[in-house]
């Protein structure tokens, strides 16, 4: 039987941060709902939430932080910035205006996130430059306690060997599910300590009705979201599901006292259809 635990964490790299191996994610999460939905997966175990600017509820996240009765320092918050300001200044004020939104502090404790990353490199070289500037004057002055980027390939994280302090970025979230495996990108970040985040881990409930899913559901006795989130924890992956559904947010927490074999991660592992199998965006490695 397995020992991972909901409490497990992840080493970053070069850093004596540790990241929770299971992430709670509220992308689409309105404003209306995403207090309620963070605060069931508090109390159902999470203690890894992950937001940005784009998702707009960056205020929310910070409310339930503030409600749910644990303290900060327990609970994993994530966010990222998705367009460049036009100058390091202006990134940077971007990025702290959302830390505000998340965590303005108390007293002498200054207002802070966890990891903050680039949400995308599709804004080219330059601005891919100035983002990451700007997160590490955010990282050199504590606001973020970690920075990465996000849908990254091997290229754009050896491109910035030539401005980066900080390197390697201590994560890189990408898709993966067994149909979008990443496996060129996940390899290389494996190879350089870089930990692995999985968004869209459930495919948007696309695959819910998918045979070889489904037959291996049953068999476990489990939901097939439940058999996805423990492959990406098998993989090593750290998985981000999303819900607004409190009874889907306990089940997707429940996902440990229980191993996927061998043989199944394998079938599992069949299903990669490379980038055509991405929901969102395969990452370019080149």
């Amino acid at each position: 039987m397995s020992s991972l635990t909901i409490n497990d964490t992840l080493a970053l790299p070069n850093s004596s941060v540790r990241i929770p191996r299971l992430g709670f994610g509220v992308y689409r999460s309105s404003p209306s709902v995403c207090v309620q939905s963070c605060l069931t997966a508090l109390q159902a175990g999470y203690r890894h939430i992950d937001t940005a600017q784009f998702y707009a509820n960056e205020s929310q996240v910070g409310e339930a932080v503030k409600k749910s009765g644990l303290r900060r320092s327990d609970i994993f918050v994530t966010t990222k910035i998705l367009s460049a300001g036009g100058s390091v200044e202006k990134s940077y004020q971007k990025c702290v205006d959302s830390v505000s939104r998340i965590d303005e502090g108390t007293g002498n404790n200054k207002g802070y996130v966890d990891l903050f990353l680039i949400h995308s490199p599709n804004a080219g070289s330059k601005a891919r430059k100035e983002m990451w500037q700007a997160l590490e004057k955010l990282y050199e002055e504590g606001k973020a306690r970690s920075i990465g980027v996000s849908n990254f390939g091997v290229g754009h994280i050896e491109e910035m060997k030539s401005y980066a302090k900080v390197w390697p970025p201590h994560v890189n979230q990408i898709e993966l599910h067994p149909w979008c495996q990443q496996r060129t990108a996940v390899e290389y970040c494996h190879k350089q300590g870089i930990v692995v985040e999985a968004y869209s881990p459930l495919v948007r409930n696309y695959k819910a009705n998918d045979p070889v899913l489904v037959g291996l559901a049953k068999k476990y006795n489990k939901t097939t979201a439940q058999i996805l989130i423990r492959y990406c924890l098998q993989k090593n992956w750290v998985p981000l599901p999303k819900s607004d559904n409190a009874d889907r947010i306990k089940q997707n927490a429940d996902v440990y006292g229980f191993d996927i074999a061998a043989d199944d991660m394998n079938t599992l592992d069949s299903l990669d259809q490379g980038d055509a199998g991405a929901i969102v965006q395969a990452v370019s490695n080149s």
